[in-house]
């Protein structure tokens, strides 16, 4: 494994760092006080992404992205993670890489456009009853001639408000297993404004202002055969394709968090008086900083491992999972150290450690929780094992 950067590399994490930090970050106050991410606001931003060769960076030059390998994908999106999730997402927008599975009139009606940022898409596989255990979910595609007719409930679904469309996985049929019978599931790509298919505000959420999760209710929705993405009853194949991409994303936005989290600590540290002297000299606080060094050069070294592991080829689950672990629980401890070091001070919105804290907490829950890690890593210990 080769620790160098290459030049272009470096070229990509400057890029990225300048327009965050000159463009995205001047927002951040609004954004967090309101709660709310203009449309005249983001809309210039994201012309300017797509101009500095940064929207949709994460997809192939075949579809008309930026095609990076793994490792500079990450390089990058370490550095989106600095920012606001609102404005990082919607202002430079990666698309699922589900939408790869494209195929025929679907790739110049979803596709190609979405990676030219003209078309928004969403993904929508929670629902209330339904979070980790996605073959429990109740919302039902059923085939009635040449179209599928789609019933239920899904929640969680970020940025869905200002979606063009929507990445569906509901149930559809069943089949027999050495547990009994399980759920088929087959993924669909849905028009928004398509008859039976509403969009209502979801919850009020103390992560990520400004980034809106709705909620989607399917009703007697009709959708012709060609909306089927992928092949019929095989939604989960498409779903893996992204699961461990955007596991990844989480864990290097972590990185980007949590260093700027220290780096507020540090600034702190060498600033802050008490007693006569700087508080970095107190070992409490010292030794706190050296913790949160350590521990955020191991996860960024994990993340990296899984990105060359990805561009070699031999990635695994496990490695995915690891990564996104140690990340997210990573940023909560880096998170919560640096606005303890800050004293009072660090709860206050004049700095960015409390909106870091808040939004650090909602890494371990979403794209699976941090259990669900676990269960990955442990099953593949133990497997090989027969156990």
């Amino acid at each position: 494994m080769d620790f160098s950067v290459s030049e272009e590399q470096q070229l990509i994490i400057k890029t990225t760092r300048d327009f965050v930090r000159q463009e995205l970050v001047p927002h951040e106050r609004e954004v967090e006080s309101s709660g709310v991410l203009r449309e005249e606001l983001w809309r210039p931003l994201k012309a300017k992404a797509i101009n500095a060769g940064l929207y949709a960076a994460n997809m192939p030059t075949e579809a008309g992205g930026a095609g990076l390998d793994a490792v500079s994908w990450v390089l990058y999106e370490k550095e989106l993670g600095y920012t606001n999730y609102a404005l990082q997402y919607t202002c430079v927008a990666r698309p699922s890489n589900i939408l790869l599975a494209c195929a025929g009139a679907q790739r110049e009606q979803y596709l190609l456009p979405t990676v030219r940022g003209e078309r928004v898409e969403c993904l929508a596989m929670t629902e209330p009853q339904a979070g980790s255990d996605l073959r429990s979910m109740r919302a039902t595609a059923v085939q009635r001639g040449g179209d599928f007719i789609i019933n239920g409930t899904k929640h969680f679904i970020s940025h869905a408000d200002h979606a063009d469309f929507v990445i569906l996985f509901a149930a559809s049929g069943e089949e027999s297993s050495a547990r009994g019978k399980r759920k088929l599931i087959t993924a669909f790509l849905v028009d928004r404004g398509t008859p039976g298919f509403e969009v209502r505000p979801g919850y009020q959420n103390v992560s990520h202002r400004g980034y809106n999760n709705c909620i989607l209710e399917f009703s007697d929705c009709r959708v012709p055969a060609t909306a089927v993405l992928g092949e019929v009853h095989r939604g989960f194949e498409v779903a893996n394709t992204w699961l461990g991409a955007t596991r990844l994303q989480v864990a290097a936005n972590c990185l980007g968090r949590a260093e700027r989290a220290l780096e507020c600590a540090k600034q702190w540290a060498a600033e802050r008086v008490q007693f006569g002297q700087q508080i970095g000299k107190f070992q409490g606080i010292s030794f706190k900083l050296a913790d949160m060094a350590v521990e955020l050069r191991a996860a960024e070294l994990l993340t990296l491992e899984a990105a060359w592991k990805l561009d070699q080829g031999t990635a695994s689950d496990m490695d995915m999972a690891v990564a996104k672990l140690k990340a997210s629980e990573m940023l909560a401890m880096v998170a919560d150290e640096a606005l303890q070091i800050h004293g009072g001070m660090g709860l206050m919105s004049d700095l960015p450690l409390e909106r870091i804290w808040r939004d650090a907490r909602i890494e371990r829950i979403w794209d699976g929780t941090s259990e669900v890690q676990r269960h990955i890593i442990s099953r593949a210990l133990l497997r090989p094992l027969g156990a």
